[in-house]
């Protein structure tokens, strides 16, 4: 069943009476930081439900006990739901987008926090990913409710505040406590492509343990940090075969691995007693994550073995499984970018990214999803977790406008 033209007529009038709302509501939301880490995230959700509240919408607050925000590393955390339940027979649709950031970095030529809007185009961190998903899915809803259309079943907003942490405490909890059982889901994405898969991603922290002596006596000790060196060497050739593994998805080119902190050492003068680092490995979808890990592990301790004095400790912080189709997705999918082609003005298709995103909690739920949202073509284009995070305003307005469209046709 098509979207009936004075449906269509219905939310374009009022999307189009709301773009200052829609602007207004983004800048409040960049205007409070939510960096994560460290993840004190609770005054962010305590405003953006504010601002929801003031837009008319019933907002549920679910603060995640503090025992479970400590083990995923943060200070606070309270996810919002909205429901909004038109009548029997149909769907349950999520829209899911977290507030959550990382931190702004160097490099700004204008203040993170400040929302400055300079040509059409707002500045901020968070403006792009994903708090402009916030207002997209809200006014969407907004203007389904206005338009008078005879919708049957609901459409659930989560807004949740761990996706830089692994999701585990936003998304994946709503749904193990039960809080939501959806049919269909949106995750926060972009406005010229749906996107239907994407990378998972292994964190390892590696401990390198040694013996300290003075730097006079090295002979005395056992030194942690050549001992890292040669498991980082390993490592590293082990990253150069990578490039032969090939994605037949298309937006997903090969897996890659980055060893991205490390620490250790006591002094210049000392011998190193022990140095850490952790590394992120991304996994194409075609890849097994326990044999991803499995291989990593045989490649640090093998490059360990044998080495007199030292100790080595592998320790997984974090696996997020590669996202993919769930069958009878292909019905959201055909509207969404056939709506989505009609709006952009130009074809919208689907694609897989390398990024690892909180939309494969509702996969691996059974719950057919796909990402889509407000923002450019790429993460590039839109500066996320970089310096000057943008988003051209008439992106957010259009793809508010693709998915009150496609929920109208698909609940309709």
């Amino acid at each position: 069943m098509s979207l009936d033209a004075a449906t269509a007529s219905a939310l374009y009038s009022f999307l189009t009476a709301n773009q200052e709302a829609m602007r207004a509501m983004l800048a409040e939301l960049v205007k409070v930081p939510s960096d994560n880490p460290p993840g004190d995230c609770a005054p962010h959700a305590m405003r953006a439900a504010e601002l929801l509240e003031g837009l008319g919408l019933t907002v549920e607050r679910h603060p995640v006990p503090a025992d479970l925000v400590q083990q995923n590393g943060m200070i606070s955390c309270t996810n919002l739901i909205v429901r909004q339940k038109f009548s029997d027979g149909g769907p349950v649709v999520a829209l899911n987008a977290h507030g959550d950031v990382v931190a702004p970095g160097e490099g700004w030529s204008v203040d993170p926090y400040a929302a400055v809007v300079k040509d059409g185009v707002m500045y901020g961190r968070g403006v792009a990913v994903s708090k402009s998903d916030f207002v997209t899915y809200a006014f969407a809803l907004l203007a389904l409710k206005a338009s008078g259309a005879k919708l049957k079943g609901a459409i659930e907003l989560h807004l949740t505040y761990d996706e830089e942490a692994g999701g585990a405490i936003g998304p994946q909890w709503i749904l193990e406590q039960g809080l939501s059982k959806p049919d269909y889901a949106f995750s926060a994405g972009f406005s010229y492509a749906v996107t239907t898969a994407h990378n998972g991603c292994l964190h390892l922290e590696v401990t390198v343990s040694g013996l300290s002596a003075h730097a006079a006596r090295p002979d005395t000790g056992h030194d942690a940090l050549e001992a890292a060196n040669r498991v980082l060497t390993a490592l590293y050739a082990y990253r150069n075969g990578l490039g032969a593994l090939k994605s037949k998805v298309a937006g997903i080119v090969s897996p890659s691995m980055v060893v991205g902190l490390i620490k250790g050492g006591i002094n210049t003068n000392v011998v190193p007693d022990k140095v850490s680092f952790r590394l992120d490995r991304r996994m194409i979808p075609e890849e097994n994550p326990a044999e991803v890990e499995a291989a990593l592990r045989e490649v640090i301790a093998t490059a360990a073995s044998g080495l007199k004095g030292i100790t080595v400790e592998t320790r997984r912080i974090m696996l997020a499984k590669p996202f993919g189709a769930v069958p009878g997705v292909e019905k959201l999918i055909e509207i969404l970018c056939r709506q989505a082609t009609q709006i952009m003005g130009k074809p919208v298709e689907t694609e897989g990214i390398p990024l690892y995103t909180d939309a494969r909690h509702y996969s691996a739920a059974g719950i057919k999803t796909v990402l889509y949202g407000a923002g450019p073509r790429n993460l590039l284009e839109a500066n996320g977790h970089r310096a000057d995070e943008k988003l051209v305003l008439t992106d957010l307005y259009k793809a508010t406008e693709v998915v009150a469209r496609t929920l109208a046709e698909l609940m309709g």
